[in-house]
């Protein structure tokens, strides 16, 4: 049962051990609705965990993950019936064709257009008549993929979901993930493909070592951190000593390298007292931005997360 005004998905202080290991540790992250989120992280970073307890395949050692309200361990019925769930790896029956699964998958879901499943299978280019022994590793993929497109259901959880997609497909993919957010569904991607986060999610959060490090929408996250500038100038280099947020300036003929945290209206003043004939400043990428949380040395024990979760 949806209860109105709850988030899509909520993880309350949620913490999992395995043994020795945490694999998440005191995990709080809200989901709203309507949203696209990405969850960033090396493998043994709490990716897939945190899926599994909102999947109520784990049960939390302390916390509660909930889907629109509903605790997902203690009612796992209730919660399925909110979500459709694409694997990184698909599993196949080997005798069945690929329409018969998509119909089996349909059917147990609860419910399913035709019209949506046929239009979804010409998009990715999948042919429902073979069979599932006979299916590449990207065309098993198609199948996971179709079967929870079509449901249209509310909150849609992927743990590296295009994986064996081709480009192109994975483009088709992309695609159908912001009609998805256009229709008001949910969605909660886990991709170690840091271009497909930064083209479809609204927000990103980063895990480490079971850990959220870092939190929010991609032009919150690039305020964080520094901006690159590149300017070229004549005659004597720019001064910036004091210019507050300036680091590694490096000038050497003719051309300024530095970063920028911040404001850059004292940077700006400060170059317009030298000749500038060129400028050029580009925000950091989310690759850079990820590279950043994991060169940070962690807080956390090095044997904590260790492994795939």
């Amino acid at each position: 049962m949806h209860v109105p005004g709850s988030p899509a998905v909520e993880f309350d202080s949620v913490t999992k051990r395995f043994g020795a290991v945490t694999a998440l540790d005191q995990l709080t992250l809200a989901v709203r609705e309507g949203e696209i989120i990405g969850l960033l992280g090396p493998n043994g970073a709490g990716k897939t965990t945190a899926l599994r307890t909102m999947l109520g395949l784990l049960k939390p050692t302390s916390g509660r993950t909930r889907v629109f309200g509903i605790d997902a361990w203690a009612h796992p019925v209730e919660g399925h019936r909110q979500l459709a769930y694409i694997p990184g790896e698909f599993p196949v029956w080997p005798q069945l064709t690929g329409a018969q699964m998509l119909d089996l998958l349909g059917t147990t879901s609860g419910a399913y257009d035709r019209h949506d499943r046929d239009e979804l299978v010409e998009r990715f280019a999948f042919d429902p008549r073979k069979r599932g022994r006979s299916y590449s590793k990207g065309n098993r993929q198609k199948i996971g993929v179709i079967a929870a497109l079509m449901t249209r259901a509310p909150l849609l959880v992927m743990d590296e979901p295009s994986s064996g997609l081709d480009p192109l497909m994975t483009a088709t993919f992309q695609d159908c993930l912001r009609e998805a957010k256009q229709r008001g569904q949910t969605i909660v991607l886990s991709s170690h493909i840091l271009s497909e986060v930064e083209a479809v999610c609204d927000r990103v959060a980063v895990l480490r070592e079971g850990r959220l490090v870092e939190h929010g929408t991609l032009a919150e996250l690039r305020h964080l951190h520094a901006t690159t500038v590149q300017a070229s100038y004549a005659g004597p280099a720019p001064v910036l000593d004091g210019v507050p947020g300036v680091a590694n300036a490096v000038a050497r003929d003719g051309v300024l390298r530095l970063q920028v945290t911040g404001p850059v209206d004292p940077l700006l003043k400060a170059l317009a007292t030298a000749t500038v004939t060129s400028m050029q400043m580009r925000e950091p990428s989310l690759e850079e931005l990820f590279q950043v949380f994991y060169d940070t040395p962690s807080p956390v024990s090095e044997t904590a997360g260790e492994g795939s979760w």
